[in-house]
C-alpha cells in the first residue's frame, strides 16, 4: 500500500516539476508562480529561455490557475488564530533539527525529483508521514519538508507541507488548520496522454502545452486531444512557511496564489 501511494505521489510531483520545468526548458519555457495568477495577461506566447527559478509569462500564470483549486475561506476568530499558532509552534519544535538536510535524510525524508535542477523549492518527503496525513493529523509530522538552495548549493529549511486525502471534507481540513487562516490547495483538471503514449507529453498547440499543469483544462478539450482527463491529480496540500516570522498571515500564506487576510495575530501571542 505504501509503495502504491508513494508511486502515485511521486508521479504527480515529478510531472509538476518536469512538465513545468525541464521539459519546457527544452522549449525555452519555465515553471510559473501562480501567486501572480490574478494579474492581467499579456497574451504573449513567446518563450523566454529561463530556468525554473525565474519569472514567467502571464499566460503561464493563467494556465496554472486553471489547474488549481482552493479551500473556501471562513470568517476569522480568535480561537482560529490560537489554534493555527499552536500548530505552527508544534511544527517548529518538531522540524528545527532538520535545518541540516542530512539529519532529515537520515530520518527518512527523501528529495522528490532530484534530477530536476534549480527548483524554486525542494520537497523532502517521508512516506509514512504521507500515509498518516491521509487519515489523521499530527502537526509534528508533516508529509514534506521544504528547502531552498542558495548560490553555494546549500539547503536552507523554510517550512513544511501537510497533505490530506482528496476525500477529506473542508470541515475536516478546518479541524486540522482553520480555513480562516490557511487555504489548502489541490491540483485539478489535468489532461495527460493516453497510457503507453508518454512521447506525447511534449506536444504543443499554438506554442503552448496540451498536457500537464500548463495544458488544457476541460474534459472536452482533453478528449479532443485524445488524452485522459483527471479531475483531481492528488489530495489536498498546505504549505507552512514555518520560519517566516510570527505573523500568521505570512506563515500560512499560500505561495501558489496571492490572497489577502486580515491580521491574524502572533503565534507567541495569538490574542
Amino acid at each position: 500500500m505504501l509503495r502504491k501511494f508513494l508511486s502515485r505521489s511521486t508521479i504527480v510531483a515529478v510531472l509538476v516539476l518536469v512538465i513545468s520545468g525541464r521539459s519546457y526548458a527544452q522549449h525555452s519555457h519555465t515553471h510559473s508562480d501562480t501567486a501572480s495568477a490574478s494579474r492581467s495577461t499579456s497574451g504573449s506566447s513567446e518563450m523566454n529561455g529561463m530556468d525554473m527559478s525565474g519569472a514567467s509569462d502571464d499566460w503561464k500564470m493563467v494556465a496554472m490557475a486553471k489547474h488549481m483549486a482552493y479551500s473556501n475561506p471562513r470568517p476569522l476568530t480568535v480561537a482560529d488564530s490560537a489554534k493555527a499558532a499552536h500548530v505552527i509552534n508544534e511544527l517548529r519544535q518538531a522540524i528545527v533539527k532538520y535545518q541540516d538536510v542530512k539529519v532529515a535524510e537520515a530520518d527518512g525524508y527523501k528529495m522528490f525529483a532530484p534530477q530536476i535542477k534549480n527548483q524554486p523549492q525542494y520537497h523532502f518527503t517521508k512516506g509514512w508521514n504521507a500515509i498518516r496525513n491521509q487519515w489523521g493529523f499530527d502537526p509534528a509530522r508533516p508529509t514534506s519538508l521544504l528547502y531552498k538552495k542558495d548560490t553555494q548549493g546549500q539547503f536552507h529549511l523554510i517550512g513544511a507541507m501537510y497533505t490530506a486525502s482528496k476525500r477529506t471534507s473542508e470541515d475536516e481540513l478546518n479541524e486540522r488548520v482553520p480555513l480562516s487562516v490557511a487555504r489548502w490547495h489541490r491540483h485539478v483538471n489535468w489532461c495527460i496522454p493516453a497510457r503507453r503514449a508518454k512521447e506525447r507529453w511534449y506536444e504543443t498547440r499554438n506554442g503552448r502545452p496540451i498536457f500537464g499543469p500548463l495544458g488544457v483544462g476541460t474534459r472536452e478539450e482533453c478528449e479532443a486531444a485524445n488524452g485522459r482527463f483527471i479531475p483531481q491529480a492528488f489530495g489536498w496540500m498546505l504549505h507552512a512557511n514555518t520560519f517566516a516570522g510570527n505573523d500568521l498571515r505570512s506563515i500560512w500564506h499560500d505561495d501558489h496564489m496571492d490572497h489577502d487576510h486580515a491580521m491574524m495575530g502572533d503565534p507567541k501571542n495569538p490574542d
